[in-house]
């Protein structure tokens, strides 16, 4: 017979391992959003004289600043499942495999402690 749930133990062990996560990522988050939101182009360029600047350099900052923006977004999306997987652990159905309803494994969670689906199931949803 397979174990059904994760003990009261095990589940402060997951939380402590998504609140620390959360942590990391909200600094991230921070950090991002400070170095590309704060500052003009022209101080993340550096230019500090009274020269306009090339078009090249507007272009790059530009992407820089999209591609920064970008991986806050996806940080975001991260607290979302981190948050969902809080609520999970909350209402007593963390670590259980949407698709098939088995415990999803310890090393599975610890390294993706918001996964949904156990190994087995994520295959098969990821090859069709």
């Amino acid at each position: 017979m397979t174990k059904k749930k994760f003990n009261k133990k095990e589940l402060m062990e997951f939380k402590k391992i998504i609140l620390k996560r959360k942590e990391e990522i909200l600094e991230e988050i921070k950090h991002l959003s400070e170095e590309t939101l704060k500052k003009s182009p022209k101080d993340a360029a550096g230019d500090i004289s009274g020269y306009t600047y090339h078009m090249a350099d507007v272009a790059t900052d530009t992407y820089d600043r999209e591609f920064s923006l970008g991986l806050a977004s996806n940080e975001r999306e991260l607290l979302y499942e981190l948050d969902d997987a809080l609520k999970k652990i909350e209402d007593g159905t963390f670590g259980i495999c949407e698709e098939c309803k088995t415990l999803i494994t310890k090393n599975r969670l610890k390294a993706i402690p918001f996964a949904r689906l156990c190994v087995r199931c994520q295959q098969k949803k990821e090859k069709s």
